[in-house]
């Protein structure tokens, strides 16, 4: 939590905890570290008596997906054990019985999205931008998202979203039910507080019970995702994405 570099702001308003992804370098991305200092804060707000949580990003952007620099995974075995890990943050946010609202700014993309339809409600600045694009580098969606992205958009829409890597205006996003409240620049964290103090007064036991029915199957979904991305791990074409984005060229996939 002390890392100058990459940490996780934890800042109580009341009975609401705002947790900020901070990570400069890297527009938020979602690092193995950040990740369970995120399941860390989660786990001791259950315990804290915080009744709702708020989840934004330092910097002007929400979170720019995965830390594909850190993605050096060795084997199948590693690629397993980097999804436990992080079902692990994903479990405790679906499931968990604190609701939470994003505030959405700026980017909002691959990981960053997933995590953002884990909350109960995105609010997202008007200059905010969403999409997957987990496909550029060779991976399918994960952190739950092929689960819960069906589940706002309809099947339709989430395949569209998934297999094409197209950047969505908040406007764009709304319209399809992709974020439920559209603000102006700068004014996502506050109206997301707003909507984080309603919820902190509603009854705790039928919010905690409401939310884990609505996250009935995500169990299952996230046990396939590990098997499936685990084994994209270790395909040449992941190796290849991974390669030409941090080379900043278009990758060459070959179906190895």
């Amino acid at each position: 939590m002390d890392n100058p570099v990459m940490r996780c702001l934890a800042e109580r308003q009341g009975d609401v905890l705002v947790l900020t992804m901070d990570y400069p370098a890297r527009r938020n991305a979602l690092a193995m570290p950040l990740r369970k200092q995120l399941e860390d804060a989660l786990e001791a707000a259950s315990d804290d008596g915080t009744r709702a949580v708020v989840l934004t990003g330092a910097g002007g952007h929400f979170c720019s997906g995965g830390d594909i620099s850190g993605m050096d995974v060795k084997g199948p075995y590693d690629g397993r054990e980097r999804m436990r890990r992080t079902h692990r943050l994903i479990n405790l946010m679906a499931f968990g019985n604190l609701p939470i609202v994003a505030a959405v700014e700026g980017f909002c993309v691959g990981a960053g999205l997933s995590m953002a339809c884990i909350a109960d409600t995105i609010v997202a600045a008007e200059t905010a931008k969403l999409g997957a694009g987990f496909g550029k580098i060779g991976l399918m969606a994960d952190l739950g998202l092929p689960h819960t992205l069906p589940h706002r958009v309809g099947p339709a829409k989430a395949r569209q979203i998934l297999l094409y890597h197209k950047q969505y205006t908040a406007a764009e996003a709304a319209a399809m039910d992709l974020v439920d409240e559209v603000v102006p620049e700068g004014q996502a964290l506050a109206v997301a507080l707003e909507r984080a103090h309603f919820l902190a007064k509603q009854a705790p036991a039928a919010m905690a019970l409401t939310r884990q029915m609505l996250a009935t199957g995500l169990h299952e979904a996230l046990e396939t995702e590990r098997h499936f991305q685990a084994s994209l791990f270790t395909t040449q074409d992941f190796h290849e994405g991974r390669a030409a984005f941090l080379g900043k060229r278009q990758p060459v996939f070959k179906g190895l």
